[in-house]
């Protein structure tokens, strides 16, 4: 439940961004909102993500209340192609996604395009904004190549904003999962005492400043999402990170998915993102499938490519397929090179396509059913269907 002036604060980026300060009444709102139409310096924002997701709604509410245009997509589901001929056709200048899920789909156009000699024209694009979802180095660095745009990688929430933010332009890269954190954020442990910077410790990412009032009709949850620390009222949504010495943070994933392995906590994101950064694992979702010996196995759902190099037997992917120990071995060595050796899966299972929601986030549910199947754990599960694609 957010009321109105905690919203608008919300927005206070989209009017830092157009060097305009955040107005205090509708009245100040509206001749800004005119004076920017009047210079042409107003955003053309394309929402890709459904408005179902925050990223999307917020940053085109925000974009509304400076008298943006916005610019919506007539495909019920994402289709890149439609993307890009919108953006080229009514020179958006503004586009906001939800993470790799989005910005893959979006280069693989983006690559075909080129290769039929029919290249898009990007060159409007000032801004890219994602929020809600890993967004890779090596997915912005695609994007950087051919787009001369600021790329904001933002850490937020359906429960509060301003976790942290992540710039990234042509000649300045960001890594994966670093953030810089927000200026009325910060990292605090389960009894509530904040993280030093640079020791090391994880914490749960929690938020200040412009807050919703909480859950509609839930008392219980918004005291448990809401909590007092240090005298004030913050946002503490279950994503754990740490924080280096020099503020960054960096962010491991939320509470509620992380795997317990002989002891020790996984965080699904930072093993996803380590295994799709192999170039023929197209997509990747990482769960925790029951086991005697570990208590949870990691296990990895992926999708691969067709430049899966010939010596790796793939086996043929239904509903779920265990895949053979020489991929296996494949992506366990890979993964095992940038993280822990606990972290790397004990067992990959491959698919046609790894299922998402509508907001490109991933659905554990549903790869827990798939990886549980596929062991023999269980009897049944949905397969996951195909994103369309194909430039209009």
């Amino acid at each position: 439940m957010w009321p109105h002036r905690s919203l608008l604060g919300v927005f206070a980026p989209t009017w830092k961004g157009l060097k305009q300060p955040l107005p205090t009444t509708p009245v100040e709102a509206a001749a800004t909102a005119r004076r920017l139409r009047d210079q042409s310096a107003e955003q053309r924002l394309i929402p890709a993500a459904p408005m179902m997701h925050g990223t999307s709604s917020q940053l085109t509410l925000g974009g509304l209340s400076a008298g943006a245009h916005v610019i919506t997509l007539p495909s019920r589901s994402f289709d890149a192609a439609r993307l890009w001929a919108t953006v080229e056709d009514r020179s958006a200048s503004h586009l906001c996604i939800v993470g790799d899920a989005f910005c893959r789909p979006m280069i693989a156009e983006l690559e075909a395009a080129e290769a039929a000699g029919t290249p898009y024209n990007l060159a409007s694009l000032k801004v890219v904004t994602s929020s809600g979802a890993m967004w890779s180095s090596a997915q912005k660095e695609a994007l950087l190549e051919r787009a001369p745009a600021l790329l904001i990688d933002l850490l937020g929430s359906s429960e509060g904003n301003g976790f942290g933010a992540s710039v990234a332009r042509r000649g300045r890269s960001a890594g994966t999962a670093r953030f810089q954190l927000g200026d009325h954020a910060a990292v605090f442990t389960e009894d509530g005492r904040r993280v030093e910077p640079g020791s090391g410790e994880r914490g749960m990412l929690a938020t200040g400043g412009h807050l919703p009032l909480g859950y509609y009709k839930d008392p219980v949850k918004t005291a448990a999402t809401y909590p007092v620390y240090e005298g004030r009222r913050w946002a503490v949504p279950g994503d754990y990170a740490t924080v280096e010495s020099d503020n960054t943070i960096t962010l491991l994933g939320r509470g509620s998915v992380c795997i317990n392995t002989a002891g020790e906590k996984v965080f699904p994101e930072e093993v996803e993102e380590a295994t799709k950064s192999l170039d023929w694992v197209i997509d990747a979702t990482v769960v925790g499938v029951p086991d005697k010996k570990w208590g949870s196995a990691v296990t990895a759902v992926v999708s691969l490519g067709s430049n899966t190099p010939a010596g790796v037997a793939s086996p043929p992917a239904g509903s779920g397929t265990l895949a053979a120990s020489d991929l296996l071995g494949q992506v366990r060595e890979h993964v095992k090179d940038q993280l822990a050796a606990y972290k790397a899966p004990r067992h990959v299972v491959v698919v046609d396509a790894v299922k998402r929601g509508p907001n490109g986030k991933a659905d554990y549910r549903w790869a827990t059913e798939i990886a549980e199947v596929a062991l023999g754990h269980g009897t049944s599960a949905p397969s996951a269907e195909p994103v369309r694609s194909g430039r209009p």
